[in-house]
């Protein structure tokens, strides 16, 4: 009887392929291999871009461009981060103004609040504080709402006299302003009056003294030159800022 039913019990194993005929040989267990993770690659382009495409006497326009999605780049909203010197745009030291973007890609942001006739830097960090750490765009200067003009007062062989007229064209009270220009040959400033000079050899700078640098809108002061020179120039054409 047992061995009936053990004969029953192979066949059934045989039908259901549970079990090998007699003298077949039994196939190892194949074991399925894993599917490696790919590693990404990120493309070899900056995923921001930004540069200053207007300005006022106290803002400055950045058109910005954010090319890549993480993880290879940044989503919208991003931070634009302005600074005073390049230095302290490299290190994000003391940022004197902040704007944020909307939520478009590829748009524009204006950051107001600006001193005129300045340079900054700017640089992007994401709403989470992470820091892009490749451009630092700049420098970009705000319009400056003073302006200079020179006048030849007296000449020689050797040099001359000049006065330079300084004007707040703006709205707004200018404190502080900055003259300079760039001599195209030999004359070398002597002395000034009504400023101090801060320039050297043929790029010359000077700044308001301590008691006219405060121009109310429309108004103006003076400074004067005794420079030395082999030629007498036909003018002087200078630009004002801060």
């Amino acid at each position: 009887m047992f061995r009936t039913l053990g004969a029953a019990l192979t066949a059934a194993l045989t039908l259901t392929g549970l079990a090998a005929p007699p003298g077949a040989v039994r196939s190892p267990a194949v074991t399925a291999t894993p599917t490696p993770t790919p590693t990404l690659v990120c493309p070899p382009a900056l995923p921001v871009s930004g540069q200053v495409t207007a300005a006022t006497p106290t803002s400055l326009t950045v058109t910005y461009s954010m090319l890549l999605s993480p993880p290879c780049g940044y989503d919208p909203p991003m931070v634009v981060s302005l600074f005073t010197s390049r230095e302290d745009a490299a290190g994000w030291g003391d940022p004197v103004a902040e704007a944020v973007t909307g939520p478009e890609r590829f748009g524009t942001v204006t950051i107001d609040g600006l001193t005129p006739g300045t340079a900054y830097w700017f640089r992007f960090s994401d709403a989470h504080g992470s820091r892009y750490p490749y451009l630092i765009g700049g420098p970009a200067r705000t319009l400056s709402t003073c302006a200079a003009t020179t006048t030849i007062d007296s000449s020689w062989p050797g040099g001359f006299v000049a006065t330079v007229t300084v004007r707040n064209e703006g709205t707004e009270p200018v404190a502080g302003w900055l003259v300079s220009w760039r001599w195209s040959g030999d004359e070398r400033v002597q002395s000034v009056w009504g400023g101090v000079a801060e320039g050297a050899g043929p790029d010359v700078a000077v700044r308001n003294a301590s008691w006219n640098g405060t121009l109310a809108p429309g108004g103006s002061t003076t400074f004067g030159l005794l420079v030395a020179a082999g030629e007498t120039p036909g003018g002087i054409t200078p630009s004002c800022g801060r």
